[in-house]
């Protein structure tokens, strides 16, 4: 029976405590429509736009190339492309030209490079320059190589459609917009770019330089590039920050596959492929390329001297594969 009051008092207790936490509870509060005053606005990106008349809209998203600040105001991007920036918008071209060229050389079946594999090598590579310069062009300031854009300042910025905010459960506020401008839109516009300039190229050309087999790289970036772009659309701030390590780690792999292909696997028959067969050569120097790029892209040169030193690390994996190629020999086993 003496449980029961000290019960009660517990209730009573955990009554009052929760109604006055219901009073202090306040609600988020904002000016909605159009104000006179500039007010801030609810989440991360929705912000205010100047009208003509000296007034400030609605919350909502703000205009293309134009990106939120502290204040909610909606104010135009006037940033340039960092080296990183940079860095990843040349390896978001590199991955078409590295596409192109391997399903070129898959057509080709040919483990010698000739005139016709060589011109078609270099047709890929004028139709990826065509789609990035006019890319550059038709991107702010137009018919300029440089560009305007708005910081990236975390990941959440590649996705704005996840931060659109409720305030106090009355309806969502839609304030999706390109918060990278313009990273995240000019790579749409590069792989349409090459996809188009392809088909009006290509075609004409692969007939004539190899009859039968050319058509096959064709249909294969037929694929490829739409499958790029729905990879941008989904993944583009992940990719942002991982694409260095994916650069290091594809070519490596991509590079012990090369090796794994040779027919001798000595140690004297993988040195002299790579200095007697000319197409082995060139795809090792383009392995270390890729390789170096990383590299770069990780470091960013912020200390010039020791991480330059680095690239001598570069042909350290084609090193090492050739140096153990006897202990993985398949031969070997048994």
């Amino acid at each position: 029976m003496a449980a029961r009051p000290s019960l009660a008092i517990f209730t009573i207790v955990c009554a009052l405590t929760c109604i006055y936490a219901f009073k202090e509870t306040r609600s988020f509060s904002y000016d909605k429509g159009v104000v006179s005053n500039l007010s801030h606005c609810p989440g991360r990106y929705c912000g205010r736009t100047k009208l003509e008349n000296g007034s400030w809209s609605t919350c909502g998203a703000c205009e293309r190339g134009l990106r939120r600040n502290n204040r909610s105001a909606c104010e135009e991007c006037n940033d340039t492309p960092e080296f990183y920036d940079k860095l990843y918008l040349g390896f978001m071209g590199l991955l078409p030209l590295t596409f192109h060229l391997g399903c070129i050389d898959a057509a080709a079946k040919r483990r010698t490079f000739t005139r016709e594999v060589m011109a078609l090598y270099a047709l890929a590579i004028i139709e990826v320059t065509i789609a990035a310069v006019v890319t550059l062009l038709v991107t702010e300031p137009y018919g300029s190589f440089s560009i305007r854009s708005c910081k990236v300042r975390k990941l959440a910025d590649w996705y704005p459609l996840f931060h659109n905010p409720n305030p106090n459960y009355e309806g969502v506020l839609h304030c999706t917009q390109e918060a990278v401008y313009p990273l995240y839109s000019m790579v749409f516009v590069f792989y349409t770019l090459c996809l188009l300039v392809m088909l009006m190229i290509r075609p004409f050309l692969s007939s004539k330089l190899l009859p039968g087999r050319g058509k096959s790289a064709i249909y294969s970036a037929l694929y490829f590039l739409p499958v790029l772009i729905v990879i941008h659309a989904v993944g583009a701030g992940l990719i942002y920050y991982s694409f260095p390590y994916m650069v290091i780690i594809l070519s490596v792999v991509s590079n012990a596959a090369h090796f794994a292909f040779q027919l001798d696997q000595s140690m004297p028959g993988l040195l002299m492929g790579c200095v007697r067969d000319v197409r082995n050569l060139v795809i090792l120097l383009g392995h270390w390329g890729l390789h170096a790029y990383g590299i770069v892209a990780i470091t960013q040169l912020t200390e010039g001297v020791l991480h330059g030193s680095l690239c001598a690390l570069v042909p350290l994996p084609a090193l090492f594969y050739i140096l153990t190629s006897r202990f993985t020999d398949p031969s070997n086993i048994g």
